[in-house]
């Protein structure tokens, strides 16, 4: 038995914290407001009105949005707030912003769903490889998360890793 494998990662008392697994799954869309504007750089009122009124917004059913113009327009405060009231029926969520910031806002809002207290004094390491892009911000958020429980944090796969942090005995 001298030459028996022994499994260290998985007889250790790592815990993997996955960012993968917080996901939203869902279709990412951009709604662009310059398709509302008056040759695409001036907002008028009635016009806008008369877009979001005539606009199929069945189209944004299910889906995650990101609402942005796209044209160099001065765009009121008021406007951005009549479109996400027209998409709040059918959209899952929407934000101003790039499809990036939407990807952060999803991120975000699943790390303020989880129990940190089940990492309280373990030995965290934060799963570095996934198949989905996982936002900076989301790593950063829960870095800022595991350092007020965990024992030590690293970040990587459980054969390489690189420390973060350790609390102080």
């Amino acid at each position: 038995m001298e030459n028996q494998i022994v499994n260290r990662v998985a007889a250790s008392s790592l815990v993997t914290f996955d960012l993968e697994e917080l996901y939203v799954p869902g279709e990412r869309v951009v709604f662009d407001l310059k398709d509302f504007l008056y040759q695409e750089i001036i907002l008028r009122e009635k016009d806008f009105r008369q877009h979001i009124k005539d606009h199929n917004w069945n189209f944004y059913k299910d889906k995650q949005v990101a609402m942005q113009c796209t044209v160099d327009a001065i765009i009121p405060t008021w406007a951005f707030m009549m479109v996400a009231s027209a998409l709040q029926p059918f959209a899952k969520s929407v934000v101003v912003g790039s499809l990036q910031d939407l990807e952060t806002y999803l991120f975000l809002g699943q790390l303020q769903k989880v129990d940190w207290h089940k990492y309280l004094n373990a030995k965290v390491t934060v799963k570095g490889c996934s198949k989905v892009e996982v936002p900076t911000s989301a790593y950063v958020e829960a870095i800022n998360k595991l350092n007020t429980v965990a024992s030590s944090v690293m970040f990587g796969e459980a054969c390489s890793t690189v420390p973060i942090f350790k609390q102080k005995k």
